[in-house]
This record gives structure tokens, sequence and C-alpha cells, in this order.
């Protein structure tokens, strides 16, 4: 009998854990002390972020008069801009994925989708409607998700529906297209179009060695503290994800600053061109989800679709999101995801401009 119970090793104690025997807070008084360790630690999470921002800001004016170049000052406008609007988005990701890893049961998961994985996909991508966050929150849900035994083509459905059909998106489409709700309308149709076709695709034509398993917590430990889990999961995600974000943000500014803006009059005639040329603008522009529409709405030199490409891509492939995409899947699946999604995504573009627009 004693073989039978004891059939699986002890788990290893963690060094936080054998610092406070009292990990499980049996008193009741280690709540108050679980809370600030979280705060703690997601203020040191952010720190790197915080402090490269901060350079860029104080010390870009010295390093653009010593080069006396316009270039490095739009640079760092363009690097600026991209960091701190997703950081807070990222935040709220890493926040959501901690969340769900340490207090949410993998048995809801099971619950609330069909366990048939073609099925699965529409009501994950119809879930993305949930979560009021751009493209970098998306990546650590998804990667919480499918450490929790989420089935990936539903996760990735998830991953790219969710900063492109959000109520804030659509609210901010709406503000920047005054007096034409088609836009809206379109790119909500576009985009859940996009998200749905891209799961069922990896069903179809994925392969497991792509795809990497999401590193982390998976939460729920037998005997461990739920706030001890939220901080570790918080901690891992936000210091993954936030580096990849300054790498993504950095070839944004690049890509920026070094291509004229006069090539993209040569394309705005050509409604075969201008398609796919608003399409590569999104992934190198990396504008955050909630701002992209009133960027879409400047480019008047381009057609209604061409402009609904730009808003659909955007969300779901462009550099920042590629360099997050491959720290938490790897890069094999990013450039293969990314490349597959850009090609449906403008294609969906064409089709529901031509039909609604």
């Amino acid at each position: 009998m004693d073989r039978d119970v004891d059939v699986a090793p002890p788990l290893p104690e963690s060094p936080a854990q054998d610092r406070e025997p009292s990990a499980t807070y049996p008193d009741g008084g280690g709540g108050l002390r679980a809370a600030v360790r979280v705060t703690s630690h997601a203020l040191i999470a952010g720190l790197p972020v915080a402090v490269l921002g901060v350079l860029a800001i104080v010390l870009g004016p010295q390093i653009s008069a010593g080069l006396d170049n316009r270039a490095v000052a739009a640079w760092r406008t363009v690097f600026t801009a991209i960091v701190i609007q997703g950081v807070p988005f990222l935040l709220l990701g890493t926040l959501v994925s901690a969340a769900i890893s340490a207090f949410v049961p993998a048995w809801v998961f099971a619950r609330m989708l069909p366990r048939n994985p073609a099925l699965a996909v529409p009501v994950a991508g119809v879930a993305g409607a949930v979560l009021p966050g751009c493209e970098c929150a998306s990546v650590p849900v998804a990667g919480s998700l499918m450490r929790r035994g989420v089935t990936p083509a539903a996760a990735l459905a998830f991953l790219l529906s969710a900063p492109a059909i959000n109520p804030i998106v659509l609210m901010a489409t709406y503000v920047a297209f005054p007096g034409n709700p088609w836009m809206v309308t379109a790119r909500l149709v576009a985009s859940l179009l996009t998200s749905v076709a891209m799961g069922w695709l990896w069903i179809r034509l994925g392969r497991e060695e792509w795809l990497r398993a999401p590193e982390g917590p998976t939460g729920h430990t037998p005997g461990a503290s739920r706030a001890e889990e939220f901080r570790v999961s918080l901690q891992h995600d936000f210091l993954h994800a936030g580096g990849f974000l300054v790498v993504g943000a950095a070839a944004a500014a690049t890509f920026n600053v070094a291509v004229p803006h006069s090539v993209l009059r040569l394309f705005s005639d050509s409604p075969w061109l201008s398609l796919p040329m608003l399409g590569l603008l999104a992934v190198v522009l990396a504008v955050c989800s909630e701002a992209d529409a009133f960027v879409a709405a400047s480019l008047t030199g381009f057609s209604p679709s061409a402009r609904l490409a730009f808003m659909v891509v955007g969300p779901m492939v462009d550099l920042k999101l590629i360099a997050l995409q491959s720290g938490t899947f790897g890069r094999a699946f990013a450039l293969r995801f990314s490349s597959a999604t850009w090609v449906v995504a403008v294609l969906c573009s064409a089709l529901v401009g031509w039909w609604l627009l």
C-alpha cells in the first residue's frame, strides 16, 4: 500500500519556499506580504523598459545634436512612441496571463471551448472581443492558454482576433471614420475571418515541431500559494516579452526612418499594388491597434480597401509582434505564421472591402 500511495517524487522546493516556511499563509497575515512582493516584482520587471525609455528621452537630444541628423531624432521619436504605447498593454496582457495561470482552473477552458478543434477555433476567435488590449497583450495571454491545455489552433485564433475586434479598437475606428460605419463593420468581419481562417489553417497544415511550447509556470501546483504563482508568472512573462517588445520597436523605428515617404506615392494610384503596400506599411510602422485607425484615416490617397488592409494586418502582423512571437513560440513558428497571416489578412481585406466598401 505504501508503494501505491507514494507514486510521484516530491516536488522540489523553491528558494522562496525555503526562506519562507509560511508560504501558504495560514495565519492570514501573508496576503499583504504577497501583495507587496507582487507589486515590487512588477516594478522590477518594468525597470529595464523604463530605463531604456528614459535614456531615449533624456539622451536623445544630445545624440541628435551630436550627429546633426534629423533622422536620429525621428528614430528616437518613433521608438519611444512604440514602447510607450506597447508597455501598458503588455503589462495588461501579462496581468491577465498571470491571473489565468494562478486562479483559473484548467477545467474551465475544457468546458468553455468545444472539444473539436475545428469548432473551438471560431469560439476562441469571437472570445477575443473581451480582451481590451493590443497585440502586445495578446501574445502572453495566448501562451498562458496553451500552457493550460487549450488547443494551439484556438489559442492562435484568439491571439489574432483579440487586438483587432475588441470594443476599444472598434470604437476608435468609428471615431477615426466619422459617417462611415461600414468601415467598422468591414474591420470586424475581415479581422474575425482572418483569425478563424488561420486557426483552421493551423489545424490543416501546422506541425507540432514548428511551435515551441511556451515556457513559464503552468499554475495550480499542489500546496503552492496562488499569490506566489501569480507573482512568478507575472515576473516571467513581463520580463520575457518586454525585451522582445524593445527589439521590435527598434526594428520598426529603423524601417520607418529608412523608407522615404515618396515611395508610398508610387503605389497609391494602383488598386492592385496599394493593398499589399499598405499591408507592408502596417508591418513596418507597428502602430498600436488602438491608434492605427487614425493613421489609416490620414492615408487619404489610398482606396478604402487598402486602408482596411492596413487596419487588419497591423494588429496581427508587425515587427514588434513578430519579435514577441519569436520569443514566446520560437522563430520558426513566428516566420511561418506571420507570413501566412499577412497573406490571409490581405486577401480577406480585399474580399470584404470589395463586398462592403
